[in-house]
């Protein structure tokens, strides 16, 4: 397990399930915490195909550096042929996400185990509600 600490307290566990790695946050998005988080995330997918599910239903609050952080660990995965995916039930982000146009670029999931058991979007990767 792996654990991020920073001034504005976002911390971070890990774990892989079925060749999944998965990483809940607890804590802010910010522009403090952002570049750590950058940093962890870049680790996690530097490698070939990465298959990555981010829990976020323990994020209190997610500035717009943070979905920056977001956005460029979905590029990151997307150009090494991966898959990521996002576990977010609060609506007030799913609200973020729609006000900041990124609604339909990733692909979020309710709970942690509709999103191991997802199958592969084709093409688009969209939010779904599972």
């Amino acid at each position: 397990m792996t654990e991020i600490h920073t001034t504005a307290a976002l911390r971070s566990s890990e774990r892989v399930i079925a060749g999944t790695t998965v990483v809940a946050l607890r804590g802010e998005i910010d522009l403090l915490t952002g570049q750590p988080l950058s940093a962890y995330l870049d680790r996690l997918t530097a490698g070939p195909r990465p298959d990555l599910v981010v829990d976020l239903r323990s994020v209190s609050f997610i500035d717009c550096a943070g979905l920056g952080v977001l956005c460029r660990a979905r590029n990151r995965t997307a150009a090494r042929d991966g898959r990521l995916r996002f576990v977010a039930s609060d609506t007030g982000f799913l609200r973020i996400l729609g006000h900041a146009e990124l609604g339909g670029v990733f692909e979020i999931h309710a709970r942690l185990p509709n999103a191991l058991a997802a199958k592969p979007e084709s093409g688009d990767a969209s939010a779904t509600a599972g």
